[in-house]
């Protein structure tokens, strides 16, 4: 019987059925499933009355979103990386191209260009380039640490990770150039790079920020579209901000405040099903879980990304390689920052990138990848597990 590259041979469906949760970080695992479940709960009691002919429209799509994801989970758990190294720069091309031909091909809405039609199917390239880029970014690193000076080294992940962040940016979408960004920055902290390269890009990223929002549009240069520019600056001042962001953020802070300390429920959060609260599926989900299940819910959820960060460090420490190491820092730096900013925004302490709450927002490549990074990190994991006690 035909085996995946890495894999043992296969004997029977019990064997392969026993041999394919054994060494399982359940930690791990029951927190991923958990948010899920819980995300598509929130999508359905959120959005019921958002389209009058069609009230299931946006569950039954995350129910599909979340069933093909489950499957992509356990697909990448037989997954090999250090023979998947040998396509590197394979999959790396495909990505620049994927979400270069979005620019061309893609279609649009709310002013960005970001999917890719498929039949019924819409395809978001700069989302599962997520997970791409973090692996790329890895084997780059375990390949040339020990043949380049750190500095050299740190130039050369930062152009791997420029070129598909940068047309990212076009399309444009801020948000998950972020993310690609914060991939890149995580991986190189725990590969040791001195920490005066860290500071040089918090220099150079505050700079660019003052020149882009401030300089150049004094200078009659704007980099960036109107919206973006609402999105970035009202977190400042929400309430002396007339646009639609500040709006916006506005009616995100009312649902968290109005959710108290056990909620409204699903049936009472008027923010919610009256509409006064923009993308309560997506962007703003956690004002959505906030609003009906108050203080206890949205702590209980902030509880479980704890859960989930802690185990993706935890499986990061313990990994059987560095090239395995170095990739479950990348997916760790991506989930904490998606968390981060995205819950950030909710509140009013960070700008509206428009990054979505892994695990919990709607949205089927979003969805596929998290659960596809949950499955790499288990994949870690159990073979960290099982090389511990040769390590030992």
């Amino acid at each position: 019987m035909a085996t995946f590259p890495g894999e043992a041979p296969r004997g029977s469906a019990r064997d392969r059925a026993q041999s394919a949760v054994a060494g399982l970080d359940w930690w791990l695992l029951g927190s991923v499933l958990a948010a899920s479940a819980f995300g598509v709960y929130v999508v359905r009691v959120a959005t019921e009355g958002d389209i009058a002919s069609d009230p299931g429209f946006f569950f039954t799509r995350q129910v599909a979103y979340t069933l093909i994801g489950l499957v992509a989970l356990f697909f990448v758990l037989r997954l090999d990386l250090e023979w998947l190294s040998r396509y590197v720069w394979t999959l790396y091309a495909v990505l620049i191209a994927s979400v270069g031909i979005v620019l061309v091909l893609g279609s649009s809405a709310r002013g960005s260009t970001r999917w890719i039609e498929l039949g019924p199917l819409r395809v978001q390239p700069s989302e599962i380039g997520k997970l791409v880029i973090a692996f790329v970014i890895a084997v780059v690193v375990v390949e040339r640490i020990k043949s380049m000076d750190s500095a050299r080294l740190s130039l050369v992940v930062a152009g791997v990770t420029a070129i598909p962040a940068g047309i990212v940016f076009l399309q444009p979408d801020l948000g998950t150039s972020l993310v690609y960004a914060a991939i890149a920055l995580g991986i190189l902290w725990v590969a040791g790079q001195p920490i005066t390269h860290f500071i040089v890009v918090g220099l150079v990223v505050v700079t660019l920020a003052a020149a882009v929002l401030y300089l150049l549009p004094a200078a009659g240069v704007n980099v960036l579209k109107p919206y973006q520019v609402d999105r970035l600056t009202a977190f400042v001042d929400s309430g002396s901000d007339r646009s639609e962001t500040g709006y916006q953020l506005e009616q995100s802070k009312v649902a968290i405040g109005s959710g108290g300390a056990f909620g409204k429920g699903p049936s009472g959060a008027t923010q919610t099903i009256n509409d006064f609260l923009p993308e309560h599926h997506t962007d703003f989900i956690f004002a959505v879980v906030a609003e009906m299940f108050g203080f206890l819910g949205a702590g209980l959820l902030i509880a479980l990304y704890f859960v989930i960060i802690w185990r993706a460090l935890v499986i990061m420490r313990s990994a059987a390689t560095e090239l395995e190491r170095l990739t479950a820092a990348g997916i760790s730096a991506m989930l904490a920052f998606e968390v981060f900013v995205n819950i950030g925004m909710n509140v009013g302490i960070m700008p509206i990138t428009g990054i979505p709450l892994p695990f919990m927002s709607y949205g089927g490549s979003h969805t596929l990848t998290n659960l596809a990074a949950a499955g790499v990190l288990l994949r870690i994991g159990r073979r960290g597990r099982a090389a511990a006690p040769v390590v030992a």
